[in-house]
């Protein structure tokens, strides 16, 4: 997994409730298994007219929105199935971080395992960040994951919470598996002692 410390990038708002993981990421695309590519499918629906044209209300097809590293999101955002590959689409748009009023709890989870840093921030902190995003001149901010700052053009630093462990992974780059290879030499002295603490089982032919 790819690590993450700080990140400058133009915020584009996306401030819709309830956006599923099938508007992330239609399901007629869930069919690879890499994550390669997937970037282009993002927010197809919203981002495309149906004979494959850009949108051109859509955020992310304007300038300075199509090149955005942060998305600035409403509320439950990632809600709908579990689907890994919706991240996937994220990460591959080049999205890092999600800033939202809420999100789903199984997304939410799937970011920290992709290297997607998401924020929760109250209301008032967030209409700025909102208000902000939607001005190309005011577009551009600034993630330190190491502070847990968010800062823009504005004098006032915003603050977001994390947790500790989650904040650890994202800044070593370490997801779940990496984790659990750090155990490496405890799982194998288990097995080895548990192999020779359980008798062996013969069955008899008959």
């Amino acid at each position: 997994m790819r690590k993450f410390t700080d990140l400058t990038a133009i915020a584009a708002p996306l401030v819709q409730d309830n956006i599923d993981t099938d508007k992330i990421l239609p399901g007629e695309y869930l069919k690879t298994v890499s994550r390669e590519g997937l970037g282009r499918a993002l927010f197809a629906r919203m981002r495309y007219h149906e004979d494959g044209s850009d949108n051109p209300g859509f955020i992310l097809n304007r300038d300075p929105w199509r090149k955005t590293g942060i998305l600035i999101a409403g509320q439950n955002f990632g809600c709908g199935s579990s689907r890994e590959h919706a991240p996937w689409a994220l990460t591959d748009f080049g999205i890092s971080v999600i800033v939202a009023k809420s999100f789903a709890d199984i997304f939410y989870n799937n970011c920290f395992k992709n290297g997607i840093l998401p924020i929760v921030l109250d209301e008032p902190d967030h209409d700025q960040l909102q208000r902000l995003a939607e001005i190309p001149a005011t577009a551009r901010m600034q993630i330190d994951l190491q502070r847990q700052l968010i800062r823009t053009s504005m004098a006032r630093a915003i603050r977001f919470d994390i947790d500790a462990g989650r904040k650890i992974a994202l800044i070593e780059g370490r997801d779940e598996i990496a984790e659990t290879l750090e155990h490496q030499g405890r799982i194998d002295r288990w097995r080895r002692e548990n192999r020779d603490s359980v008798p062996a089982i013969s069955i008899a032919s008959e």
